[in-house]
């Protein structure tokens, strides 16, 4: 696989993912905050649970990533697993709507930490997927690179 691919999908956006999950997970109350700054109350017991939950998915994103796309160098394998992350990233976009608006999405001045991983890091990752899915750096004989003799 072209070296931006390698670097970014096995090792910064597992390692980014991670840290999203030990923030949702041990660092709840400054999570929250850093979300929805307008309201900085600490979280109750039903958010805690679904921080906790979140956090878990994050680690499975992050551990599935790294393991599912290390396993294999079949460019096929490849674009599956990145169309489902996709999917994920769009859905992700939309889940800070409430919090930050139409506007939100583009005003980079006016982000926080947690604005440049939910938006800023998505778009980068959504970028690399959309790149990668429309097959640019792969060269024209990659379809079935990785996959010799197996059908």
């Amino acid at each position: 696989m072209p070296l931006p691919y390698t670097l970014f999908f096995l090792y910064i956006e597992p390692f980014f993912t991670a840290l999203g999950a030990v923030y949702a997970f041990f660092l709840q109350h400054q999570y929250l905050t850093l979300t929805v700054p307008s309201n900085p109350l600490p979280p109750s017991l039903r958010e805690q649970v679904v921080l906790n939950q979140l956090a878990n998915l994050y680690l499975v994103f992050a551990v599935s990533e790294a393991c599912v796309l290390r396993a294999t160098k079949d460019v096929r394998v490849w674009k599956i697993f990145l169309i489902g992350l996709l999917i994920a990233d769009f859905g992700h976009l939309a889940s800070v709507f409430a919090v930050e608006g139409w506007e939100g999405y583009w005003k980079i001045w006016e982000w926080n930490s947690m604005s440049w991983g939910n938006l800023g890091f998505v778009y980068a990752g959504a970028t690399m997927r959309i790149a990668f899915l429309a097959g640019l750096g792969l060269g024209g004989g990659s379809k079935r690179k990785g996959a010799k003799g197996k059908r």
